[in-house]
């Protein structure tokens, strides 16, 4: 039952209470209203509490068990998937707007119910004081394995996550290998750019990549780390063995980004699962009410904002409206928490770009400023993706390069053609496979086999790059064969030699004519 329903429930059951309290009958009631009496009759002495419970939370339920055997599917395939993972699945796969809790309680029921036991582990924390506003960051690794829909293997993504203490606002960056300790002083960067500015102490677990030795507390930093606290002149806190406490909260996060985000989720290409990500983070991460502090983090966020210090990195030029950018792997470029398209191919050609603000405009050049990469109209907003389709990768391009050239390898170039728009056509993300294998069987085979097999493959509207070779190799061994000649019989001659030991008797001439003629032999003649 939708909300519609229920407030038109709701409704009746005032109208009803309304006529009864001005003296009406049952069956007058019912007459003016136009509804059954036993509908009257049911809600006349019901109490609001009693119509609550009896009504409206069945009705609330109904929107759960129409849902309860794809819930039921989730908890059986997936036994660890949490609550707030399935709140958040029937958000994004069925724009359900359920209260989380109502989900947890039906989530519980289910669970015992059909004895569907998650796995977990048990641990003890302690209770620590909310840092100030603006003051503490909290950084961890963590590692996941998902299902690479490309390979059909499992593989595993990396997650550098942070947490701003006091709002709980989060912030990740995934990566395919392991990361090295330029990649976290990246991540961190792209933090502090995606948040507005840094904070004052970031707290890191013992890691190969901030630390090298602890040194009894003169902490021996990475190389890559130290330059990079000694330019943002940040506090730096390692938590030891003893103070798991201590980095409490970023542990959760990065647990909340492994089995509310990431698992189960299928994986395809990078870009993709960063764009998933970063939905998500507005969706659920940063949207949901904390369960501890029962507040929203991106609300929270909105002023502790106001609390970070600006970021000290933006390498500025004389002008105090350009500054210097590192091209990302995904061709883009940070500024003030949004990513900002640049042309395909300028990572590892260009190593920084130049940013110029004109007016309302964000503009990127290459060089000094001589090649003009990008113009964008700058947006307030945080976390958005600004693409200009211009710099989206065409790749029909290439492959229709690629059908025209395959085209004019054929005898037949028209036949050629509606093949390949048949590959084409049917095989649309693999077309660039598919003429590559053509290509290559065309540099294999004899004419007359590729023309038969064309010719064929039309005939059956095979439209496939694998047909097209099995039927190339089948014609193929057929031409061979009519084209080899028989083996010749030799005969061995004797010449004139004599064989010793055999006398040949030697025939009269005249007898061999009346062979001929037909001898004696009247049926011959």
């Amino acid at each position: 039952m939708g909300g519609r329903e229920m407030t038109k429930r709701w409704e009746m059951y005032s109208r009803i209470h309304a006529m009864k309290s001005q003296g009406f009958k049952q069956r007058k009631v019912a007459k003016i209203l136009g509804v059954h009496r036993n509908t009257v009759k049911k809600y006349w002495d019901m109490s609001p509490d009693e119509f609550q419970e009896t009504i409206l939370e069945p009705a609330k339920k109904s929107s759960l068990e129409q849902h309860k055997e794809l819930i039921l599917s989730w908890l059986r395939t997936y036994r660890e998937i949490t609550a707030a993972q399935i709140h958040d699945w029937l958000k994004e796969k069925y724009k359900l707007e359920l209260a989380e809790n109502s989900v947890r309680r039906y989530v519980r029921m289910l669970r015992m119910e059909y004895d569907i036991k998650p796995e977990g582990s048990s641990r003890d924390y302690e209770a620590l004081q909310d840092p100030p506003m603006g003051h503490q960051m909290q950084v961890d690794i963590g590692v996941i394995a998902v299902e690479n829909i490309r390979t059909r293997r499992y593989q595993k993504l990396y997650c550098i996550g942070f947490v701003l203490s006091h709002s709980r606002y989060k912030y990740g960056v995934w990566f395919p290998n392991p990361p090295e300790a330029q990649d976290m002083v990246n991540a961190i960067r792209c933090c502090f750019e995606w948040m507005g500015g840094k904070p004052k102490e970031l707290v890191f677990d013992q890691d190969r990549l901030i630390a090298v030795n602890e040194n009894y507390g003169d902490i021996i930093y990475t190389k890559e780390f130290e330059t990079f606290r000694q330019s943002e002149k940040l506090d730096v806190y390692l938590c030891r063995k003893g103070d798991p406490p201590s980095k409490g909260r970023i542990e959760a996060v990065v647990k909340f980004f492994k089995y509310n985000f990431a698992r189960y989720r299928q994986y395809s290409e990078h870009w993709v699962w960063d764009e998933e990500f970063e939905q998500w983070l507005h969706r659920t991460g940063n949207a949901k009410k904390h369960s501890i502090t029962k507040k929203i983090p991106a609300e929270v966020f909105e002023v502790e904002r106001g609390y970070l210090t600006p970021v000290a990195y933006e390498i500025k030029n004389s002008d105090d409206n350009i500054l210097l950018r590192k091209v990302r792997k995904d061709n883009t470029v940070m500024y003030e928490g949004n990513r900002y398209t640049v042309p395909t191919g300028s990572f590892g050609v260009y190593d920084d770009v130049q940013l110029e603000i004109e007016g309302s405009e964000l503009l990127i050049y290459a060089g000094f400023c001589d090649i003009l990469l990008a113009r964008h109209k700058i947006s307030f907003e945080k976390g958005k993706l600004i693409q200009n389709s211009d710099h989206l990768r065409n790749k029909d391009i290439k492959v229709t390069g690629m059908k025209e050239s395959l085209k004019g390898k054929f005898s037949s170039p028209e036949a050629a053609e509606r093949f390949l728009d048949g590959v084409h056509s049917r095989k649309k993300r693999y077309a660039r496979d598919q003429f590559l294998l053509i290509e290559k069987t065309l540099g294999e085979y004899s004419p007359e086999a590729l023309e038969a097999a064309l010719q064929y493959c039309l005939s059956h509207e095979l439209y496939s790059a694998v047909d097209f070779k099995d039927a190339v190799i089948h014609f193929n061994k057929n031409i061979k064969k009519a084209e080899t000649p028989a083996d010749p019989v030799h005969v061995q001659s004797t010449g004139s030699a004599s064989i010793p030991g055999v006398e040949v008797a030697k025939r009269d001439l005249q007898d061999m004519i009346q062979r001929l003629k037909g001898g004696d032999d009247t049926w011959l003649n």
